[in-house]
C-alpha cells in the first residue's frame, strides 16, 4: 500500500504494474467489483511469485489503508485467494502511517500470523 507502487518491481524484473486501487477506480467507481478482472492486477514474477500492488492516495490526501481494504475486498470477491492458494502473503506497507486498513487481513481472518519487520 504505497503511492509509489514499487514493492514488487524487483520481483518483476524492474517492471511496474497497475495498482489495484487505480484499476478499481477506473473500471468500477462505485466499487461493486463486478467490472474488475482480478487477472489485470496479478502478475507472475521471479520464481512463480504472484505479485500485486495495492496502491494508495497521493501523500497527504486520503487514507493509505484504503488500498489494503480495496485489495482484500476485490481478491475475496473474485476468489483470487482460492485460485492462487498462496502459502504466504506479504504486505509492504508504509511505516509512518497508523491506519485501521492495515489490520484488515487479521480482522477478516485472511492471515493466521503477522510478523513486523522494520529497518532503520
Amino acid at each position: 500500500c504505497d503511492p509509489k507502487a514499487d514493492s514488487t518491481n524487483s520481483l518483476l524484473g524492474g517492471k511496474y504494474i497497475p495498482t489495484i486501487l487505480d484499476t478499481v477506480l477506473e473500471a468500477d467507481p462505485v466499487r461493486e467489483y463486478t467490472e474488475v478482472d482480478v487477472s489485470k492486477v496479478l502478475f507472475e514474477g521471479y520464481n512463480g511469485i504472484v505479485c500485486a500492488e495495492c496502491g494508495g492516495p497521493d501523500p497527504g490526501i486520503g487514507c493509505a489503508g484504503r488500498g489494503v481494504i480495496t485489495a482484500i475486498e476485490l481478491m475475496k470477491e473474485q476468489g483470487a485467494f482460492d485460485s492462487i492458494n498462496p502459502d504466504f502473503i506479504f504486505y509492504d506497507v508504509l511505516g509512518d502511517v497508523v491506519c485501521g486498513g492495515f489490520a484488515m487481513p487479521l480482522r477478516q481472518g485472511i492471515c493466521q500470523q503477522v510478523y513486523v519487520i522494520v529497518s532503520p
